[in-house]
């Protein structure tokens, strides 16, 4: 780099040691600068990541003042590539009081010492290993990273218990799983509405393991599962996503509805084989405390929706698919299971009809077995039988309650699903289309004092 012979510059002793460390990694990491008419400028992002690279926290505001604007995100730092006898160096007392604002962000302006000490490993931090080939940025040293994962530890990721929660299907198998301590990333599959996740986390609730959630969408990349860089107290700071989160306490991965994600869920490779994970914005690998594993939840088996069922599905790469050591398929409850989990529901919410509970569970039965054999379009999951129960605890008629919940379907679907639980349930009659608005006119047309519109 070469350096100005002609200026010379008076500077205090802290802007001195700024303007030499960050000029030792703009020479040693090539980043750009370029020549203005006024003399040497730099632009912005180099001078960032010169900073950081220093220990800084930030750029001083002294090198982004407004006479030193010369063009869209470019300085005139003359002083960056001066000789070193072109600098007076002066002590500029400013009278700062103690804990005032200014003596605050001198404090903060001055450069934080980047150590490299041994990684530490503990029953629950990851081994996190240093990358030579890449700079460290202020803030991101070893113990620092494990400190900004580890800051809501004492926050408990482990679930509620749920006492509605019946054990069925795989919910041993899965415990099994869990409760091993070893790495097995699982996949599940099923329709929608059958207990998938319920089950992972009561699973997790009963033995006490913590469980972090992802719900994936289609815009679900590497910055939301892996963490990236943040703005917090005027600081830029890496916060780690709740993979590494997961990795570091050892906890359980719970991604759920993984078949919404794209292309760029394949980050998490090496995390599915257990292997840890590089972090490029940080230079840092970080593997995964003991008892980490991850369980993986969707409504295809990662082909698509060919149906349009479940639109926003995608087609997921088979190497990706290839790394979860076992899938469950699996399907609703059988009546019986089903009836226990209605029972409990009820019990909860305060309703004492076993005959109703009984019809319910007959009518989902008959519908699923109509959808596989594409008699119907529509399904009647577990979760619309517990909103049911609830309704009818709200509405205290059973009829209503079914019509509420059944309304999401097409009206013809919704009809004939109405008619049909009136052949299970003898007892129980639709009400007549107009017999609501029928009521409200005469009940309009007797007050004198009813809108007329």
């Amino acid at each position: 780099m070469n350096h100005m012979k002609t200026a010379s510059f008076t500077v205090s002793s802290t802007q001195h040691s700024f303007i030499l460390a960050v000029r030792s990694h703009l020479a040693k990491h090539g980043l750009t600068a370029k020549s203005t008419c006024n003399g040497q400028s730099v632009q912005f992002s180099p001078l960032f990541k010169a900073a950081h690279a220093a220990g800084y926290a930030a750029v001083p505001a002294w090198c982004m003042s407004s006479d030193r604007k010369v063009g869209r995100g470019v300085y005139a730092l003359p002083e960056l590539f001066a000789d070193d006898a072109a600098f007076t160096i002066t002590e500029v007392k400013r009278g700062r009081k103690p804990g005032s604002k200014s003596a605050k962000t001198a404090k903060r302006m001055e450069p934080k010492a980047v150590a490299a000490p041994a990684p530490v490993v503990t029953a629950n931090a990851p081994v996190v290993e240093e990358c030579s080939a890449v700079a460290l940025t202020a803030g991101t040293d070893t113990a620092e990273l494990a400190r900004t994962i580890t800051q809501g530890e004492s926050e408990s990721f482990t679930p509620s218990t749920d006492d509605n929660y019946i054990p069925w299907g795989y919910h041993n198998e899965i415990k099994s799983i869990i409760k091993s301590k070893r790495f097995c990333p699982v996949f599940i599959t099923g329709l929608s509405g059958n207990g998938k996740t319920t089950m992972v986390e009561q699973v997790c609730a009963s033995l006490k393991r913590e469980c972090v959630r992802v719900n994936f969408t289609a815009a679900t990349d590497e910055d939301e599962l892996l963490g990236g860089f943040r703005l917090i107290g005027g600081e830029t700071r890496f916060v780690p996503g709740p993979v590494l989160v997961a990795m570091e306490r050892g906890a359980v991965l719970l991604l759920d509805e993984i078949d919404l994600g794209g292309h760029l869920i394949m980050c998490l490779q090496s995390v599915l084989e257990g292997k840890g994970k590089f972090i490029p914005k940080i230079g840092k690998y970080v593997r995964p405390a003991p008892g980490f594993t991850v369980v993986a939840t969707a409504n295809t088996k990662g082909k698509g929706s060919d149906d349009g069922r479940f639109a926003g599905t995608n087609i997921l790469n088979e190497a990706f698919l290839d790394r979860f050591a076992f899938t469950y398929e699996q399907d609703y409850a059988d009546p019986k299971i089903e009836k226990r989990i209605l029972k409990k529901v009820a019990d909860g919410l305060g309703v004492d009809d076993d005959a109703f509970l009984d019809n319910l569970v007959s009518w989902a039965d008959i519908i699923r077995k109509s959808f596989k054999q594409q008699v119907v379009s529509e399904i009647i999951t577990t979760r619309r039988l517990r909103d049911i129960v609830f309704a009818y605890s709200v509405f205290g008629d059973k009829m209503t309650a079914i019509e509420r919940c059944v309304s999401r379907f097409d009206p013809t679907t919704k009809e004939s699903f109405v008619q049909f639980y009136t052949k299970v349930d003898a007892d129980a009659q639709p009400k007549p289309a107009d017999a609501t608005d029928a009521s409200a006119n005469t009940a309009k047309a007797n007050d004198p004092n009813a809108c007329p519109f």
